[in-house]
């Protein structure tokens, strides 16, 4: 049994040295034909012969110092990216990915655009990073300030420092780099951190103070790059996903609940709703996307199950929690304003006043 860095048998290159290629010809009556080794034949074609070839530089950023970089959209198309031992860079790589790895950065700035599966920060300090993923995951790093939009819950393993806030972003193609990379705006667990290493009497993450600007963290693109064509916004008021309180208390005891139920017109309404309440100064707390059963139905709904079965059958759920002073009579009349005569499929609403019902109760699925 050989190895990769076993020495080579002199018996068997000899061998092979003696069985050189030979033609055999079978003479017939005027020609002479050959058997075997037909140089004439042309090579059979398969399927991946003719796909177009990958350079994996194109796919990695490496050993990059004080310069910004990344990718334009439309550059990754959903290919894995790597970027490594990179200092005191600004990173924009605006496309769908599958996964991303960033291993040993050092002072940099980092926007990730939508990624299908994980990213995974390891061995990195005194990064600043605006991402959106399937999965979030540290190991080894310290003092990091992450802007995120997660599906899963985020992960840190033997980590320090870290802080955390919700996802806050636009550029054109955003919402499609979403869709590609089969993400919701409204499933962001952001906030709830899980601490693989806690250490006793330590914390090792926080949560960023709510007013935390995007920009004043990681800066948008050097009009002299080749960024610059890009129109980047951090303003939360135009991000792609939705800006929730998250795991930050609340400041009222006064919350409602607003769910919209599948249909062609379904992001569009939930994000006119989200509008028309913060602008009233009522807090998203949350929100999520998801696929729900007949039992989950009756759980949730209670008496209004029986009625809404039907409509669940129909796709995912989008839920929504709203908090604030007054925010069950504002929010009624908010959903009779606006959804009045609107393309609306089907909107089921409850209200959690301070003397009403658990709110647990309705909230503890979706949520």
């Amino acid at each position: 049994m050989g190895c990769f860095y076993s020495k080579k048998s002199k018996r068997k290159s000899a061998e092979k040295e003696n069985l050189a290629p030979t033609t055999t010809t079978v003479e017939t009556t005027g020609n002479a034909v050959p058997l075997g080794n037909n140089t004439d034949e042309a090579p059979k074609q398969y399927s991946w012969d003719k796909r177009e070839k990958v350079d994996p530089k194109d796919y990695m950023l490496t050993g990059l110092k004080d310069v910004t970089v990344g990718r334009l959209p439309g550059k990754l198309n959903g290919q894995q990216f790597v970027i490594q031992e990179c200092e005191n860079c600004n990173i924009y790589v605006l496309d769908h990915s599958a996964t991303i790895t960033i291993d040993d950065c050092v002072n940099c700035r980092i926007v990730l655009g939508p990624v299908k599966g994980s990213v995974f920060f390891r061995d990195c300090k005194d990064i600043k990073c605006v991402v959106a993923c399937q999965q979030f995951r540290t190991r080894d790093c310290k003092k990091m300030d992450v802007f995120l939009c997660c599906a899963t819950q985020p992960i840190i393993e033997s980590s320090t420092g870290m802080k955390f806030g919700c996802f806050q972003y636009y550029y054109p193609e955003l919402a499609f780099h979403f869709k590609d990379a089969g993400l919701s705006i409204f499933n962001n667990n952001w906030s709830n951190i899980h601490d693989f290493t806690p250490v006793s009497g330590e914390t090792n993450w926080s949560l960023l103070p709510e007013d935390s600007k995007v920009l004043d963290l990681v800066p948008a693109p050097d009009p002299e790059s080749d960024f610059k064509s890009v129109r980047i916004s951090a303003d939360a008021a135009r991000s792609i996903v939705p800006l929730t309180k998250g795991g930050r208390r609340k400041d009222s005891e006064e919350s409602c609940l607003f769910v919209f139920f599948a249909g062609e017109y379904t992001t569009a309404n939930a994000r006119k709703l989200i509008d028309e309440a913060t602008s009233k100064g009522f807090v998203l707390i949350q929100t999520k996307e998801v696929s729900m059963k007949p039992e989950d139905a009756k759980r949730v709904f209670q008496n209004s199950a029986d009625d809404l079965v039907e409509w669940i059958t129909k796709g995912p759920v989008t839920a929504l929690e709203l908090n604030g002073d007054g925010v069950v009579e504002a929010c009624k009349n908010i959903a009779n304003e606006v959804f009045s005569g609107a393309k609306v499929d089907l909107l089921f609403f409850q209200g959690f006043p301070p003397s009403g019902p658990h709110k647990d109760a309705y909230l503890c699925f979706l949520f």
